[in-house]
């Protein structure tokens, strides 16, 4: 080193100030609008699945119904198997004793069943159409023919789905 020459500090870094950091910025909204409608949405979104959770526990009789009309329906060997329309009139009428009161649907008979069973889902199809062979279907000794099965078991089919508690 040449004398006179100023001397060299040990580190150049050390005489350097750091730069203040800006606070660390929040997620919570600032504002309360914005606060309140995230308290309303995840409030809504709570009681939609509660919503949706009651629903579809209160539907599980129709999922059975629907796997027992397929059982029912695969498990014949023919569609004009006289056992069908017996074993449709009998699905028809645990998942009516599932979904509505026991007292008003145990007594029913005849066609006072069938109307019963068109007010409940909105159609004719019990009283007019297929359906009057399961006021009978128990007690008939001839089954129906295999374009009366399929449409019976497409109006049950029906039926499980729409029907209206």
């Amino acid at each position: 080193m040449a004398e006179g020459a100023p001397p060299v500090p040990a580190d150049p870094v050390a005489g350097l100030v750091d730069i203040p950091l800006p606070p660390p910025v929040s997620l919570w909204p600032q504002t309360w609008p914005a606060r309140i409608v995230i308290v309303l949405l995840i409030t809504g979104l709570i009681a939609a699945a509660w919503i949706l959770i009651r629903q579809w526990h209160a539907n599980r009789y129709r999922r059975e119904a629907l796997v027992a009309l397929d059982r029912i329906t695969h498990g014949a060997p023919t569609q004009c198997d006289a056992r069908l329309a017996t074993e449709l009139a009998l699905l028809v009428r645990r998942t009516a004793l599932a979904a509505f009161p026991r007292e008003r649907i145990a007594a029913l008979a005849g066609p006072a069943w069938l109307a019963f069973l068109d007010r409940s889902y909105g159609g004719g199809g019990f009283s007019c159409g297929p359906g009057r062979v399961l006021d009978a279907a128990p007690y008939q000794p001839t089954p129906p023919n295999a374009q009366d099965s399929s449409a019976l078991t497409d109006l049950v089919r029906r039926w499980i789905k729409t029907h209206h508690v």
